[in-house]
C-alpha cells in the first residue's frame, strides 16, 4: 500500500481534531477535575473494605470510559443518527426495563444493574440517547413540527422511558426526560401556546405522580416548603446541607476540612449533595467559580448548536445544553433549599459513572455537530 493512500486517513484525522472546540473540551476537563478533588474530599478519611477500589479509582476508571465514548461519538457522523433512531429507542426500552427486572436498590429505589466492581444507572445514558432520538423524530416532521399531532407524538415517545424510569421510582430523571422534551420542543418551533399547555398537563399530573411515590420521598421531595418540620426525619439532609453551606462562608473551610463534611453530617455528600460540600469547604466564591464554569460550557454547546449545518444538529446540540442546565439549577437549588430534593446529580461533579459517560458520550455528539457543520469558524 502507497503512502499517499496512507495519507489519506491521516490527513482526515488531523483535520477532525483540529475542528474540534477546544474551549469545550477545556471547559469539562476543568470540571471533570473540580469533580474529581470535591469526590476526593467527600470520601476523604472513608474506610475502603479490603479489595475493594475506592471512589477515586472508580472515579478514574469511568473517566477513561467516558473519554473513550467521547472520542467514539465526536469522530462519527453524527448525521448517521437518522438511520439509527428506532434500534436507539428500542435500546432505550430494553435497558430501562431490564433494570427493573435485574437492578440492584439503591435508597429503596432499583436504579442501577452491577458491571463487575462498577454500578451503572442505565437511566443516566438514556437520557443522551432519547436526545437523539427525539431530534429526529422532530427533523423527520419537518415544517409540521408546530402541529399538536407532532407535540403529541413527540410527548408519546418520550413518555414511555420516562414511566419506565419513574417505576423505578425516579422522580428526578423522569423530570430530566419531561425538560428535554419542553426544550427541544421550544428549539423546534413548536407553538408556546401548546408548550404552555403541555406544561400545564404536566404541572396538574404531578400530585398523583408524587402519590405514586414512596412515603419517605414524597416527605423528603416537600421539606423544601418548610425544613423545620421533620429536622431529624425528612429533612435532615436538608437541613445538614444548609447548614454546612451558610458555614462555608465566602472562601470556605478548606478542602477536606468541612465540618459538616467530615463528621458524616451529609449523607450522600458524594452524588446528590456534593454541591455542599464545595460550599462548605470551597465558600461562595468557589460555588461561583463553578458555576461559572457551567455556563461557559453551556455558552460553547449552545454556539456550537447555533452553527450547525442542519436541524438535526442544532437540536441534538440544544438537547445536551438542556439536560446540562436543567440538572444544574434544580441539583443547586435542591442544595440551598429553594427545589425539592428530587435526586438529580450535578453535571461532571456527581460522584456516579454513568453520569459521567453519558455526559461524555453526549458532549461528543455535540462536538460531531461541530467538525460536520458548514459553518464551524466563529
Amino acid at each position: 500500500m502507497s503512502t499517499a493512500t496512507l495519507s489519506i486517513p491521516r490527513a482526515a484525522v488531523r483535520s477532525r481534531f483540529r475542528d474540534l472546540d477546544w474551549q469545550l473540551v477545556l471547559y469539562v476537563v476543568l470540571l471533570i477535575a473540580v469533580g474529581w478533588v470535591l469526590g476526593y474530599s467527600a470520601s476523604y478519611g472513608q474506610a475502603v473494605d479490603a479489595g475493594a477500589l475506592s471512589q477515586s479509582v472508580k472515579t478514574l476508571i469511568w473517566l477513561v470510559v467516558g473519554v473513550a465514548g467521547f472520542a467514539a461519538a465526536a469522530a462519527m457522523d453524527y448525521r448517521w443518527l437518522r438511520t439509527l433512531a428506532v434500534p436507539i429507542y428500542l435500546v432505550v426500552i430494553g435497558l430501562l426495563v431490564m433494570t427493573l427486572m435485574v437492578g440492584d436498590e439503591i435508597g429503596g429505589s432499583q436504579l442501577s444493574v452491577a458491571i463487575g466492581p462498577l454500578e451503572f444507572q442505565f437511566s443516566e445514558i438514556s437520557k443522551v440517547l432519547m436526545v437523539v432520538v427525539l431530534a429526529v423524530y422532530l427533523v423527520s416532521r419537518g415544517d409540521r413540527v408546530g402541529r399538536l399531532s407532532t407535540i403529541l407524538g413527540a410527548a408519546a415517545v418520550m413518555a414511555v422511558p420516562a414511566a419506565l424510569v419513574f417505576r423505578q421510582p425516579d422522580l428526578g430523571t423522569a423530570l430530566v426526560f419531561g425538560a428535554v422534551l419542553i426544550g427541544m420542543l421550544f428549539m423546534a418551533g413548536a407553538g408556546l401556546g401548546w408548550l404552555a399547555g403541555l406544561g400545564a398537563l404536566a404541572v396538574a399530573a404531578l400530585p398523583a405522580a408524587i402519590g405514586m411515590l414512596h412515603d419517605y420521598q414524597r416527605s423528603r421531595l416537600l421539606c423544601f416548603l418548610d425544613p423545620s418540620v421533620d429536622p431529624q426525619g425528612a429533612c435532615y439532609q436538608l437541613v445538614q446541607s444548609l447548614n454546612a453551606v451558610g458555614s462555608g462562608g465566602w472562601l470556605g473551610q478548606g478542602l477536606t476540612a468541612g465540618r459538616h463534611n467530615q463528621l458524616g453530617y451529609l449523607p450522600v455528600q458524594s452524588t446528590d449533595f456534593i454541591f455542599t460540600v464545595m460550599a462548605e469547604e470551597l465558600g461562595f466564591v468557589g460555588g461561583l467559580i463553578l458555576l461559572v464554569l457551567f455556563g461557559l460550557l453551556l455558552w460553547r454547546v449552545l454556539r456550537i448548536g447555533w452553527g450547525a449545518a442542519d436541524g438535526l444538529g442544532r437540536l441534538v446540540s440544544m438537547g445536551v445544553a438542556t439536560i446540562i442546565v436543567f440538572q444544574v439549577l434544580i441539583n443547586v437549588g435542591m442544595v440551598v433549599g429553594i427545589m425539592p430534593v428530587t435526586g438529580i446529580p450535578l453535571p461532571f461533579i456527581t460522584y456516579g459513572g454513568a453520569s459521567l459517560v453519558s455526559l461524555c458520550i453526549g458532549l461528543g455528539l455535540v462536538e460531531s455537530v461541530r467538525i460536520h457543520a458548514e459553518r464551524h469558524r466563529f
